[in-house]
C-alpha cells in the first residue's frame, strides 16, 4: 500500500513539473511572438482554448523526444496523470498570471487556470497515449 502511495506521488509530481515546465517554454514564446501584435483586440475564447490544446498536443509529441517513456511505469496509476496533472498545472499558471498582474504585466490567456488546464490536458493525453 505504501508502495502504491509513493507511485502515484511521484507520477503525479513528475508529470506536473513536466507540464508545468512545458507551458512556461511555450509562454514564453508566445510572448515574445506576441509582441508585435500588442495593440489587438481580444480575440475568440472557444478559438484560444483550441489553440491552446494543439500547443499542448505538441508539447506532449516534444517531451517524447526527450523522455519517450513513462516517468513512473504503473499499471494502478495508469491515466492519473490525465486528471491530475493538468488541474495541478491550471492551478500553477493560476498563479503564475496572479504575480503577473501584481507586477503590472500583460497576461497571456495561458496565464490563467482554465487555458493552463486545458494546455496541460493535451500534453498529459499524448505523453499517456505514446509512451510505454
Amino acid at each position: 500500500m505504501l508502495e502504491f502511495i509513493f507511485e502515484f506521488i511521484f507520477q503525479v509530481v513528475f508529470e506536473f513539473l513536466l507540464q508545468l515546465f512545458g507551458e512556461l517554454l511555450v509562454e514564453l514564446g508566445l510572448r515574445s511572438v506576441a509582441e508585435p501584435f500588442a495593440n489587438r483586440k481580444e480575440r475568440n475564447p472557444l478559438l484560444a482554448g483550441a489553440g491552446y490544446a494543439v500547443l499542448g498536443l505538441l508539447a506532449g509529441g516534444v517531451s517524447l523526444i526527450f523522455f519517450p517513456r513513462a516517468l513512473v511505469r504503473s499499471a494502478s496509476l495508469h491515466g492519473i496523470s490525465l486528471l491530475v496533472t493538468p488541474l495541478l498545472a491550471g492551478g500553477a499558471m493560476s498563479l503564475v498570471g496572479a504575480w503577473r498582474r501584481r507586477r503590472g504585466e500583460r497576461l497571456l490567456r495561458l496565464d490563467s487556470f482554465g487555458y493552463g488546464s486545458v494546455f496541460a490536458f493535451g500534453m498529459a493525453l499524448v505523453r499517456l497515449l505514446f509512451t510505454s
